[in-house]
C-alpha cells in the first residue's frame, strides 16, 4: 500500500486507514466506497440517524443494535457493517463524517485521483459536478473525485480544497472583500 500521509496523524484517519487496509486486502475497496456513500448520505438526510451517530448518552449496546439496524436497512456491505459495529463499540461513531472523508481520500489516491473538497451554496447537478471534475483534472493534471459539501452561508460560487490549495469564488467571499474594501 502507499504511504497514508497524514492521514493517520488524527483518531479518524487511523481507523479510516484499518478500514481501507482490510478492505484492500479483501479487494473490497469499491464497495466499503460505496457503503459509505450511502451511510454519508444517510447521516446528511436523517437526523434521527445523525443523532445515533453523535449523542454520547446512548450506551454501546443500544447503539450497536441501532447500527446493526440502520446498516440492514441501508444494504451496506459485510465488511462496513461490522466496522460501524465496532465504532459503536469503541463509542466512535461521532467520528463517522471523518473517518468517510479519510477513507474517500485513501481510496483516491489509491486509484490514482486527488480528491477536491467542494462546497457549494446549493446541491449541484450531475453535469455540474462532471464539468467541475473536467475543470479541475485540467488544473491540476490528474483525475480528480470530489467530496461535495453544500453551506447555503455561500450565496453562491464555491470553494474548493485540493490539499493545501484553496479556490474560494464563492459570493460571501466577494461581498467580504468588496465591504473591506470600500471601509479603505
Amino acid at each position: 500500500m502507499e504511504s497514508t500521509g497524514g492521514i493517520q496523524a488524527s483518531l479518524s484517519g487511523r481507523y479510516a486507514t484499518a478500514l481501507f487496509e482490510l478492505a484492500e486486502s479483501g479487494k473490497q475497496i469499491d464497495a466499503v466506497e460505496a457503503s459509505l456513500k450511502t451511510v454519508r448520505q444517510a447521516l446528511s438526510e436523517s437526523a434521527d440517524f445523525m443523532s445515533l451517530t453523535s449523542n454520547p448518552a446512548i450506551g454501546r449496546g443500544p447503539a450497536g443494535k441501532a447500527i446493526a439496524a440502520v446498516a440492514a436497512t441501508l444494504g451496506l456491505d459485510p465488511m462496513t457493517t461490522k466496522f460501524l459495529g465496532v465504532l459503536a463499540e469503541n463509542r466512535r461513531l461521532r467520528e463517522l463524517p471523518a473517518i468517510i472523508r479519510a477513507y474517500r481520500a485513501l481510496a483516491a489516491r489509491h486509484r490514482g485521483e486527488t480528491t477536491a473538497e467542494v462546497t457549494s451554496a446549493h446541491p449541484l447537478t450531475d453535469s455540474q459536478v462532471a464539468d467541475l471534475k473536467q475543470a479541475l483534472r485540467t488544473r491540476v493534471g490528474r483525475d480528480v473525485s470530489v467530496d461535495l459539501a453544500v453551506d447555503p452561508s455561500l450565496l453562491g460560487g464555491l470553494v474548493v480544497k485540493i490539499g493545501s490549495q484553496m479556490i474560494d469564488s464563492s459570493i460571501k467571499t466577494r461581498l467580504n472583500t468588496l465591504a473591506h474594501a470600500m471601509k479603505g
